[in-house]
């Protein structure tokens, strides 16, 4: 309850704050300022966030690093009733508790207190409706005679009937009796009812908070303000206006419940005032209009924004374990389940914030992590993670897996964007035809695996050893470019043009092939002088191989994605 008491609190302020922007334009404008910062009260951004978090929404931008006073805000922001009595020490709990039985004691004192008070005003007013009797003036709604010595007020919510006390058309003039009924016609039209009773069961429920109460005051103002605004602006004489209003107010006594729409209500002396100057309030500008509009889409946009942000799937079950050494699982994560094998907490990096950043693989994005403790690129872990409901195997690897990375290795990244040496494959001048592919094959959905995959020799683009090389087959360009990135640990961009599948052999000598196996990856080749040497030699391998494919595999110089830590721990109780 605090955190939503708060909120409201300072919508309202804010909202209060605008009307003193809207002073000089109609009231009605400023009414409903007053009435949104009444509705807060009824509408916690929770609800707001929670249907943000219904909806499906896959983030453009690869999220890196959570900001943690950011979390910890959106936490609190879609809970509005707290737990603090939940984390007290068992030795005060007795304590609390009884603290919290009389604090809710107290809370339906006051409830029941101003539901009574109400509840009596609305059985006077259905005491008069049921005595009156109707009277022969036409008009857009039923008008009845009260003999109660009520001001002229619009009863009802939705079907609303206009209650004249008695003798009233003997005391006002004609041109007086006029503006009465364009005053009460004005709260029909607006619904003024309606909204009223609205905020009668915020200052019900609310009876506490002295914001609530001063907000009523103000709505009662800028409700009559504006119906007198518009009985002046269809042409009603002002004195006459103000005349008739000052007979009521002598007469006749002011309606006991503030959702009966009278004609006393508010500053008489004001309202006086400002009816014989006879000035009509400005219209909005432009401008006026558009801080209007901003404002109540940022009102109502920004809680479900932070709710679509926060709404992808969580892993409810998480065990973390120290291997030995690396090794793939050798078949895919189950629905619903993430184990990527016994690896290295870089390679978790590279994986959720590089392959599988945006929800979606992308084979061909290379990121290379930087900084960090050497544990990070030496010690082994194994995940075995598992997701409410059933994600996509390329969620659980990439957004899902950040936040595991950053709740349970507290993983702070930046990203950043460097000039590396990448590899532009093309197509070589005189080079023999590929060979194309001739058959079917089952391709691999690599954002959502099956179950039960198709064996090796069926699949599309699969790779396997020969006695001079390598052997990719039912392979596409994409295929053959990720082969050279894991083999080069360089990105390569296809500028082949080429579509289709085909087979490939790459001749590879033993040595290079032996490099290959053997040569450091990630980070740690950027600082290894045996693994700059051995680039030279298999790039040279790979060169000739691709040559003999009709193809070139060149250096350039092209944007490379880093991933820089900034502060990472090791898991506690493994």
């Amino acid at each position: 309850m605090t955190n939503h008491v708060w909120q409201s609190t300072v919508f309202a302020v804010v909202a209060g704050l605008m009307t003193a922007g809207f002073r000089k334009n109609r009231a009605h404008v400023r009414y409903w300022l007053w009435l949104s910062a009444s509705l807060k009260f009824l509408l916690p951004f929770s609800l707001l966030i929670g249907l943000g978090n219904r909806l499906e929404w896959a983030p453009a931008i690869p999220r890196v690093a959570a900001n943690p006073a950011i979390t910890l805000s959106m936490v609190q922001m879609s809970q509005p009733f707290g737990n603090t009595l939940a984390q007290a020490p068992p030795s005060t709990r007795g304590a609390r508790d009884w603290a919290a039985i009389g604090i809710l004691g107290v809370w339906v004192c006051g409830f029941v207190a101003i539901a009574r008070i109400r509840f009596r005003g609305w059985r006077r007013i259905q005491a008069a409706v049921r005595a009156s009797t109707p009277m022969n003036i036409p008009g857009s709604m039923p008008v009845r005679c009260s003999p109660d010595l009520l001001e002229p007020g619009v009863v009802g919510l939705f079907r609303p009937i206009l209650l004249l006390p008695a003798g009233i058309v003997e005391r006002l003039k004609p041109s007086q009796m006029e503006a009465v009924l364009a005053h009460e016609l004005c709260h029909v039209r607006r619904r003024d009812n309606l909204t009223s009773a609205i905020h009668m069961i915020v200052e019900a429920v609310f009876w506490f908070h002295p914001l609530v109460w001063w907000i009523g005051a103000r709505l009662v103002e800028e409700r009559e303000r504006a119906c007198d605004e518009a009985v002046l602006s269809l042409g009603n004489e002002p004195h006459d206006y103000a005349e008739g209003i000052l007979h009521v107010c002598k007469s006749y006594l002011e309606s006991p419940l503030s959702c009966v729409s009278g004609v006393t209500g508010a500053d008489l002396k004001k309202r006086i005032h400002a009816i014989l100057t006879g000035r009509i309030a400005r219209e909005l500008t432009f401008a006026k209009k558009l801080t209007l509009a901003l404002a109540g889409i940022a009102a109502l946009g920004a809680p479900i924004l932070l709710g679509i942000a926060d709404a992808s799937p969580k892993f409810e079950a998480v065990a973390i374990r120290s291997c030995e050494a690396f090794r793939r699982r050798p078949v895919p994560d189950s629905p619903g389940r993430l184990q990527p094998g016994c690896t290295t907490v870089e390679r978790l990096i590279q994986q959720a914030y590089g392959v599988f950043a945006n929800g979606h693989a992308n084979r061909l994005l290379s990121v290379t992590v930087t900084g960090g403790p050497a544990w990070t690129r030496s010690d082994f872990y194994e995940i075995d993670a598992k997701a409410e409901g059933h994600p996509s195997h390329a969620t659980m690897n990439g957004p899902m897996l950040q936040e595991l990375l950053e709740d349970r290795f507290k993983l702070k990244i930046h990203r950043e964007t460097r000039e590396v040496q990448v590899f532009r494959l093309t197509v070589a001048k005189g080079g023999p035809p590929l060979e194309r592919f001739q058959g079917s094959c089952v391709a691999w959905d690599f954002d959502n695996p099956p179950s039960h995959p198709a064996p090796p020799s069926e699949r599309c683009g699969r790779a396997r050893r020969t006695s001079n090389g390598t052997a990719l087959e039912a392979a596409t360009m994409t295929d053959l470019c990720y082969f050279l990135l894991v083999t080069l640990d360089r990105p390569v961009i296809d500028e082949t043009g080429i579509r289709g599948r085909f087979n490939f052999h790459l001749e590879l000598p033993a040595e290079a092939i032996e490099n290959l196996i053997h040569r450091p990856h990630g980070s740690a080749a950027l600082s290894d002088p045996a693994a700059r040497a051995s680039d030279s030699s298999l790039m040279s391998a790979i060169k000739s191989a691709v040559q003999k494919l009709g193809l070139n595999v060149e250096p350039a110089k092209g944007p490379g994605e880093f991933l820089a830590i900034d502060h990472v721990e090791k898991p506690s109780g493994i």
